[in-house]
């Protein structure tokens, strides 16, 4: 079967859908059998989801599953219905990038009721994702990001969190909120070399970070420059952190100020 027939297959199950729906709400077939018919609508509206996904139509299928997900909450399926919502959102996410995070966040509702964070952290992180590329919103992505560190920390999935916190600052030092990048980039430092090496705390690398910081904080752009120097002696700059250092150099002098040069 072409694409064509696979729509053209996928219409008419929408249409069966459609049909059971209105008989279950008649009084008489609402008395006998009234779930029976949804059910079956349910089952007809993701038949009809995966042949528009076979045909590449994506924005039907996403519709599809949207129908098939609110049947399954009406039905008091809530697990069935955020799987459709994740389905829907995953379809949406090839044509219709908004209505892909709506769904999303329908999911992301459900399974918050149902107190699987785990899950509705993975899929903020989706949504962070689609903010990141396809939509450009770098704040709505540094939101979502949060939300998952926040639900994977409740969960004690430390890693995934600290993960999730990386781009949080990344991102944050890419719009210039410096002291919030500096405040993450720390604590996840010092938790990570704490953890490895006890005696990080004493280091020399732990020291020149904290004179970062002070030197950043007491806006002193001398300080701040002996301590990069000291600090890319001993543990070189790549061209993010360069940049970012740079960044926030220049922060420090204040606009039109300053060489360009970090050292």
């Amino acid at each position: 079967m072409d694409n064509a027939g696979k729509e053209r297959e996928a219409v008419q199950l929408m249409a069966e859908a459609e049909k059971r729906v209105k008989a279950s709400h008649s009084f008489l077939r609402g008395l006998f059998g009234g779930n029976t018919r949804i059910e079956e609508a349910c089952e007809m509206y993701t038949r009809a989801a995966n042949m528009f996904k076979m045909a590449k139509n994506w924005s039907a299928a996403g519709n599809a599953f949207c129908q098939a997900a609110k049947l399954h909450m009406q039905l008091q399926s809530k697990h069935d219905s955020a799987t459709s919502f994740v389905d829907a959102g995953n379809a949406y996410k090839k044509a219709d990038p908004q209505e892909a995070i709506n769904c999303l966040n329908a999911a992301i509702d459900i399974y918050t009721d149902m107190g699987r964070f785990t899950i509705a952290a993975k899929h903020h992180i989706t949504i962070a994702e689609i903010y990141e590329t396809e939509l450009v919103d770098i704040e709505k992505a540094i939101a979502h990001y949060e939300q998952s560190a926040d639900y994977y920390k409740g969960e004690e999935s430390n890693s995934s969190a600290n993960k999730c916190l990386l781009k949080v600052a990344a991102y944050a030092a890419q719009l210039e909120q410096y002291q919030k990048a500096i405040e993450i980039f720390e604590q996840l430092a010092l938790e990570k070399y704490e953890e490895m090496f006890p005696a990080f705390t004493d280091s020399r690398e732990c020291k020149l970070l904290k004179k970062l910081l002070e030197a950043h904080e007491e806006q002193n752009s001398e300080a701040y420059t002996e301590a990069v120097k000291e600090f890319d002696s001993i543990s070189r700059l790549d061209q993010w952190l360069t940049t970012m250092l740079l960044r926030i150099k220049k922060s420090i002098q204040g606009d039109g100020e300053g060489d360009g040069d970090l050292k």
